[in-house]
């Protein structure tokens, strides 16, 4: 999974919580950015992004977000795959 497609999933996803219209994140975007996207709104984000990534934040790297290019990075590492061995 790269980066464009995670950050399409969370644009899905906000939209879905938030309920205000349409989002367009960028790795840029920060809460003050995006209408509605408060600390309530902010929980149940991340409990639909644990659940759609099959994944689990810690309190830490929540609290350690600044942007979404941050929880993009977060989530990258927690469903990264390795490459498969070369044949030999």
């Amino acid at each position: 999974m790269d980066r464009l497609a995670v950050i399409d999933q969370l644009n899905v996803l906000f939209e879905e919580v938030i309920d205000a219209g349409p989002v367009c994140l960028s790795e840029a975007t920060v809460p003050t950015d995006v209408e509605g996207w408060d600390s309530l709104n902010h929980i149940q984000l991340v409990v639909v992004m644990e659940k759609h990534f099959d994944i689990k934040f810690t309190s830490e790297e929540i609290l350690a977000w600044q942007n979404v290019g941050e929880i993009t990075d977060c989530i990258l590492t927690k469903v990264s795959v390795p490459e498969p061995f070369a044949s030999l």
